[in-house]
């Protein structure tokens, strides 16, 4: 007895006597054309992609990858659905059908792919823009139909993050993150490069107030202005970009110092403008030049102290064959935090 073999009008494929319902010599021939299609769609993405890679620019790069993968998308859904429905009315009722299913099943997935159609308006981020999404901050790597690849970058201590990273600091983790594109409709997306390739930074310095404070300012405003961009650095179009867009002047992108008056001591912070990468090695070299002209100015930097000017109740006992005890005690006070010079 033959395994396998073809009987019926319809060639219907009959194993071990048992009649395949639905296998027949023309579903295998679909079958075999599907797979023509599919390796041929991948051998032209795996051609098209070693050329993309040719690219210089980074963005074109980026782009012509997104392009390349809708239209393999487009061709593998055309030819797929050429090869298995041969009544073009049977179309309409199975594609209506299809689609009901896939809405209330894949729900997260299609918003997921909105998302992605959304991003390619290039409005919200590109490839190599710095963002936070998701509760991730880092560089984007990749993007795909439903999820975002970023470098996962730290953050500095004082901010408020739920996310637990090790790096206290605007630097690469080494984490790559995958983030779904459905983030898009549920939180902010901060972007701190795309539009305006610059952010605002500040430095605080507490200061006793008996120091020379005219005097920390002009050094604090000398390192910003000797490590930060310029105003006319940025260029005149650019300038007038962000004055339009924005409405914002121009003498907020100058450093300045502001004060604030506290308890212990007077704070100078300094406020700069300076490129969205490389924040770290930035505010690096702006400290060591601040610490060495205090030290020369000789002007010290102010911090918490307390003054212990009494002790708690003491019990002394003594034992030499007779016992005594003898309690001494001193008013305790503790005076309140006080700036060291």
């Amino acid at each position: 007895m033959v395994p396998a073999r073809v009987v019926g009008p319809e060639h219907a494929v009959e194993l071990l006597g048992v009649k395949l319902v639905g296998v027949n010599a023309v579903t295998l021939k679909k079958l075999l054309f599907s797979i023509a299609v599919v390796a041929a769609l991948w051998l032209v993405r795996w051609a098209f992609s070693h050329a993309v890679r040719l690219l210089r620019n980074h963005s074109y790069r980026f782009w012509s990858r997104q392009a390349l993968n809708i239209v393999i998308a487009v061709l593998g859904v055309v030819g797929l659905v050429s090869i298995w429905v041969d009544d073009p009315t049977h179309l309409g009722t199975a594609g209506a059908l299809l689609t009901a299913g896939l809405a209330f099943a894949l729900q997260k997935v299609i918003t997921s792919f909105a998302g992605y159609l959304l991003i390619l308006r290039g409005r919200i981020f590109n490839v190599g823009d710095r963002i936070r999404m998701g509760g991730v901050r880092g560089d984007v790597i990749g993007l795909g139909f439903l999820q975002t690849r970023i470098m996962e970058m730290g953050q500095p201590p004082d901010e408020d993050e739920q996310t637990s990273v090790w790096v206290q600091s605007r630097q690469y983790t080494g984490r790559i993150v995958v983030v779904s594109n459905d983030k898009l409709f549920d939180e902010p997306v901060y972007n701190y490069t795309h539009d305006f390739p610059f952010i605002w930074e500040e430095m605080r310095i507490p200061l006793p107030y008996s120091a020379d404070r005219r005097r920390a300012e002009q050094i604090l405003l000398d390192a910003a202005r000797s490590h930060t961009l310029e105003a006319a650095e940025l260029g005149e179009e650019a300038l007038r970009e962000f004055e339009q867009r924005y409405f914002t002047q121009r003498s907020q992108i100058l450093p300045r110092v502001y004060y604030r008056l506290t308890d212990n001591w007077v704070e100078l912070a300094v406020r700069f403008i300076a490129e969205a990468h490389g924040v770290r090695d930035l505010k690096d070299a702006i400290a060591r030049d601040i610490l060495d002209q205090f030290d020369e100015a000789g002007i010290s930097i102010a911090s918490g102290t307390y003054d212990v000017v009494g002790l708690p109740p003491l019990r002394v006992t003594l034992t030499d064959g007779n016992e005594r005890t003898r309690d001494e005690a001193a008013p305790t006070s503790e005076a309140p935090t006080r700036p060291t010079h």
